[in-house]
């Protein structure tokens, strides 16, 4: 979506960028980590789905921190009070006297400080994946050692600009490429090189662990129990030094609060901050649609009869969930000889729809498949819209052992290492206009 528009404070010795949506009853601030770029986190789906979630009840502010994203570069590294006091100017310059703070990773750190600095003008506290103190200690032994701070830098000074660090930062979406090359941007626009190396010195320093006592606002602990950056006993501990604080521990391995579930993060959030959580449905999301068919399925049930056909078409459906399971698809229904299934990502598809057609080849069957990426309607358990029609007659036009695609599919997954041979111009029926099909290489 488009990015709302970008304003400046202005800070100690720096310009801070900022933008603020929404107008809900509460100021709400997101106080990101070290690498920002408020301009390109609207390029993301998820991170934009993230955000207008947050501003559907809040007045959201973002900001980049000086050195990152649109925000003045300074010479040398930010001190960690300057960085605090970033937040600060952004507050004065959108003329909120009370907000909430959001702080992921070590911008949670910075929002420690500023709640127990200026209790009053802290309505509430949400800390995501955050630590107090970001190396080992003998009080915090599940911290980073040295050797591991001083291989995240060697990646760094090799290579920054690349997809380098998602893996761990966002698991379930290492195999996107889309996303990966979203992140990579990301890196490249949030900050230099050596400004990375520079601004993860004062990340490694950090440490508010004398701090946290003095938090007296009504705070919040979130943390994914298998973060791979920040583990959770970080979670803990902070939850058990802040007064009063409540720690809620969510199942998975992202780091990034804005991809895999998100939905239990934000409504934990609205409902702590609000009293209330809205009961949100979200009715339209950008997939891959995989649909899948059985050559000859009617000719094969006659030659083998009801109870022989019945126990291949088991067969089928096991080996079917299976490669689903695996590449993280979503079946949405059988279709008799066939399947409809979507995925958040064109490339772990089009290795779903490649296993399932080698597969089947064990039973003595062959099947088309067919695959479009696009915006698809929600209707209970069940998806509508143009971009199921267009799998399915993409399917529909495959060869026995053929996977189809469209043209947004390979578009999407550009880099990945696939090969496609093109198959031309089509009519598909009941869709506008013409649409070039490509076969899958493997």
């Amino acid at each position: 979506m488009r990015a709302p528009e970008t304003r400046y404070a202005k800070g100690s010795g720096a310009s801070i960028a900022y933008q603020v949506l929404g107008d809900g009853p509460i100021d709400l601030v997101w106080s990101p980590p070290f690498i920002s770029n408020i301009e390109l986190f609207w390029e993301e789906p998820s991170m934009a789905h993230f955000l207008q979630r947050l501003a559907s009840f809040s007045r959201l502010i973002l900001f980049d921190r000086r050195n990152t994203g649109s925000s003045d570069r300074t010479k040398g590294a930010p001190s960690f009070e300057e960085l605090v006091d970033d937040l600060r100017s952004v507050l004065d310059a959108v003329g909120s006297e009370r907000a909430a703070l959001v702080g992921a990773s070590e911008g949670g750190s910075h929002c420690v400080m500023f709640a127990a600095t200026y209790p009053e003008r802290v309505k509430a506290l949400v800390l995501y994946g955050t630590n107090a103190c970001f190396r080992w200690t003998e009080e915090t032994p599940w911290g980073w050692t040295d050797k591991n701070l001083d291989l995240l830098l060697s990646q760094v000074k090799t290579d920054w600009g690349t997809a380098v660090g998602v893996d761990a930062f966002a698991p379930s979406r290492a195999g996107d490429e889309r996303f990966r090359e979203w992140w990579a941007k990301l890196l490249r626009l949030g900050v230099s090189p050596e400004g990375a190396l520079a601004n993860l010195q004062v990340v490694f320093a950090i440490d508010v662990r004398s701090v946290l006592p003095a938090v007296r606002v009504p705070t919040l602990v979130i943390h994914r129990t298998g973060d791979r950056i920040v583990r959770v006993q970080h979670g803990r501990y902070l939850a058990e030094k802040i007064p009063g604080a409540r720690l809620l521990e969510v199942p998975g391995d992202d780091h990034f609060p804005f991809v895999g579930d998100t939905e239990v993060i934000l409504g934990e959030i609205e409902e702590f901050l609000t009293g209330a959580r809205a009961h949100t449905e979200v009715d339209r999301v950008l997939a891959t649609v995989l649909f899948t068919d059985i050559v000859g399925s009617t000719r094969t049930a006659l030659e083998l009869g009801d109870r022989r056909w019945s126990e291949l078409l088991d067969a089928y459906d096991q080996l079917v969930r299976h490669e689903l399971g695996r590449f993280r698809g979503k079946q949405v229904k059988t279709t008799g000889d066939g399947t409809l299934a979507t995925f958040d990502s064109p490339a772990r598809a089009i290795r779903c729809g490649s296993a399932i057609r080698d597969g089947v080849g064990q039973l003595g069957i062959a099947v088309r498949v067919g695959l479009h990426t696009g915006e698809v309607a929600l209707r209970g358990e069940d998806i509508a819209g143009a971009t199921v029609n267009i799998a399915a007659r993409t399917a529909a036009l495959a060869r026995a052992g053929e996977v189809l695609v469209s043209r947004t599919v390979t578009d999407l997954v550009a880099g990945s290492g696939f090969t496609f041979e093109d198959r031309g111009e089509h009519e598909l029926k009941g869709v506008p206009g013409s649409w070039r099909l490509y076969s899958v290489r493997l």
